[in-house]
C-alpha cells in the first residue's frame, strides 16, 4: 500500500477519538434523568450533592449544567439557581414549528445533495426502528428517531441549516422524547418515517418536505396531548 494509501485508511479506520470530559459525561448521566422523568419538570438542582452523587467537583458539574441550559433541559432562576426547565406549551409549539420548516428544506435539499449511500444509511435507521418497535426501550427508539432526523439534517450539506437546526433540537429534546414515548402513536411515527425514506429515495422534493413538515406537526399534536394531560391531572389534584 502506497504511503498515501494507508495515511487515508489510517484517517479514516484508525483516528484517535477524543476523550470526553467529565462535564460532557454528567451531562450525559443528567440528560438521561431529565429525558426518563427522573428528575421532573421544575425540581431544583442542588449543586454540591449532586457533584457528591457523580463524584466529580462543582467545576465540572456547573459545565453540564451549562451545556443541558443551551439544550433548554435546565433553566435558572433569578438567583441562578439552577432547576430542571419546564418550557410552556406555546414556546413548545413555537419552537417546533420553526424545527419543522427547518428539517423540510433539509429533507428538500438533501434529494439533490445526498449520496446514494447517505439515502441508504437513512432507509437503515428507519428499517432499524421499525423492527425493534415492540423491543427498544423508550430512550432507545428515541436515540434511533433523531440519528434518523438529523442525518436527513446533514445530507442537506447546508452548514448553517445544520448548526441552526442543532440548536433548535437541541432545545427540544424533552418535548421530541415524550412525543417518541406515545407507544400509541408508534406505527403513525414508523409511517411517516416510510414515507420520508420514500420521498428522499425518489429524490422527490416536493413530496420529502411535505412528508417532513407533516411529521412535526404530529409532534405538536403529540406535545399538545401531553400537556392537557398534565393540566387536567393538576387540577384533579
Amino acid at each position: 500500500m502506497t504511503q498515501g494509501g494507508w495515511i487515508s485508511t489510517l484517517k479514516e479506520e484508525g483516528a484517535v477519538r477524543p476523550r470526553r470530559t467529565l462535564a460532557e459525561e454528567a451531562a450525559d448521566n443528567l440528560r438521561e434523568f431529565i429525558l426518563l422523568g427522573k428528575l421532573e419538570p421544575s425540581t431544583s438542582i442542588p449543586e454540591r450533592e449532586l457533584a457528591e452523587a457523580l463524584g466529580i467537583s462543582r467545576t465540572p458539574l456547573r459545565e453540564a449544567l451549562r451545556l443541558l441550559e443551551i439544550e433548554g433541559l435546565v433553566e435558572y432562576s433569578a438567583t441562578r439557581r439552577p432547576r430542571v426547565a419546564d418550557p410552556s406549551l406555546q414556546e413548545l409549539t413555537q419552537y417546533i414549528s420553526v424545527l419543522g420548516a427547518l428539517e423540510a428544506l433539509a429533507g428538500e435539499t438533501a434529494c439533490v445533495e445526498a449520496t446514494d449511500a447517505e439515502i441508504a444509511e437513512i432507509q437503515k435507521l428507519g428499517h432499524d426502528m421499525a423492527e425493534g418497535s415492540s423491543e427498544l426501550t423508550a430512550l432507545q427508539f428515541f436515540q434511533l428517531d433523531m440519528r434518523f432526523h438529523s442525518s436527513i439534517v446533514e445530507a442537506s450539506r447546508n452548514e448553517p441549516l445544520i448548526e441552526t437546526h442543532r440548536q433548535y433540537n437541541a432545545r427540544l429534546w424533552r418535548a421530541r422524547f415524550l412525543s417518541s414515548q406515545q407507544v400509541d402513536r408508534r406505527d403513525n411515527t414508523l409511517s411517516q418515517h416510510s414515507d420520508i425514506t420514500a420521498a428522499l429515495i425518489a429524490r422527490d422534493a416536493k413530496a420529502t418536505r411535505r412528508a417532513l413538515r407533516d411529521h412535526l406537526k404530529s409532534t405538536i399534536s403529540n406535545i399538545t396531548r401531553i400537556h392537557e394531560a398534565r393540566d387536567a391531572a393538576q387540577t384533579e389534584d
